[in-house]
């Protein structure tokens, strides 16, 4: 039995993007299914009719409910009886912006991959499109989904670290190592900043690490200094990147993403120390979070053990040591989105479900222009 007690049947969702050979659309879909509180029922999955065709066969869609032309289905859904209530957008950054427009303006719910937008400026517009929609706007920062991200939220917050003094943060992997072959379409699109946007491996993975130091300390960054780099002979974009970071209050912390670093798979990891104790949590194996006093004995805090709180333990499925991992932290978000959106149709408000939004998408794209602004001028200090 799903723990969502307040279900009243599956959430009819629809998707833009994701298509044959997108690995995150496929990522999406089982999230969105995983609790059963959505149902895909259309999709434009792809601009091109056969491929949209083809990609919807295999996933199960109603060929009357399948598309190519995203603002066709945003008007044709919007006017159906049983038509969508919220989209999935997984589509190339530079086209966040146009489809997700055209589902807000119409009241239907929008849970956007990240980053938000390419550019700060289409961020901007998206932060006012979902300020003049009566839906709702959800954007997958999918780790902070993980429990113990969360359990590492509560202990922050209720001070058990003391006052934080250092933040470390790094998201390294190596797939872009080499000049990738030319039918890699992920690659293809990430590389090219009139569709990823203006930052590279720090819009794509940059932006994941900014957003879960920010969800887990709460602390408020006040200047960066980015230093970025573009190993790859002829990548127009950064592949890497050391960012050091200011904050109000007086605590530091360093950011360091790459995705040239040979070796690394998906290596996301936070190291929080403050005046009492210290902490630290890897993606790669998520059910551990180590945390150490000062003075005293590393503990190893395991997902859905006695010591970990009530909020870490309201996201979990399975008792401890059964492994849970990227699929349930994703379908979290999902879960989250689902709650949001119900209290929506009940007319009740919508509570905080900490699941990413509007402003944490626009603050995202800000620390990666800053990012580039700041390397543009030799690593200089810049204001965010």
């Amino acid at each position: 039995m799903s723990r969502f007690a307040d279900r009243t049947g599956p959430i009819r969702l629809g998707m833009v993007g994701g298509g044959q050979g997108a690995m995150i659309g496929s990522v999406h879909r089982i999230a969105a299914r995983l609790d059963g509180q959505f149902r895909l029922v259309a999709g434009a999955l792809s601009s091109t009719p056969d491929r949209a065709q083809a990609s919807a066969a295999e996933v199960g869609l109603d060929p009357d409910r399948t598309y190519s032309d995203f603002v066709e289905m945003a008007k044709r859904e919007a006017r159906l009886k049983d038509g969508i209530e919220a989209v999935s957008v997984v589509v190339p950054n530079h086209m966040h912006l146009p489809v997700a427009r055209e589902f807000l303006k119409r009241g239907i719910h929008v849970i956007c991959d990240k980053p938000v937008t390419g550019t700060l400026a289409d961020a901007k517009k998206m932060k006012a499109a979902v300020d003049r929609s009566d839906a709702l706007f959800f954007l997958t920062h999918n780790y902070t989904g993980y429990p113990l991200v969360r359990e590492a939220r509560e202990r922050v917050a209720r001070g058990d670290l003391g006052d934080i003094r250092l933040v470390q943060v790094e998201y390294a992997q190596d797939w872009l190592a080499e000049v990738p072959a030319r039918d890699n379409k992920q690659a293809a699109w990430r590389t090219d900043p009139t569709k990823s946007g203006a930052g590279g491996a720090t819009g794509d993975i940059g932006t994941h690490a900014w957003n879960l130091m920010r969800f887990v300390t709460g602390l408020v960054p006040q200047a960066i200094a980015a230093d970025l780099q573009s190993f790859v002979l002829g990548r127009a974009l950064d592949d890497n990147a050391h960012v050091m970071i200011r904050f109000d209050g007086g605590a530091r912390g360093t950011l360091w993403c790459s995705q040239v670093a040979a070796g690394e798979e998906n290596g996301l990891r936070l190291r929080v120390y403050g005046t009492k104790a210290g902490l630290e949590w890897r993606q790669e194996n998520p059910n551990q979070l180590f945390v150490t006093p000062l003075g005293g004995a590393k503990a190893i805090v395991t997902r859905a053990s006695a010591v970990t709180t009530d909020v870490a333990r309201a996201l979990t499925r399975m008792p401890p040591g059964h492994p849970e991992g990227f699929f349930e932290a994703f379908a979290n978000i999902y879960g989250a989105a689902a709650k949001a959106i119900r209290a929506a149709r009940a007319g009740t408000g919508v509570a905080d479900f900490l699941v990413p939004g509007i402003d944490d998408g626009v603050e995202g794209v800000a620390f990666v222009e800053a990012c580039v602004r700041s390397s543009s001028r030799n690593a200089a200090w810049v204001q965010l």
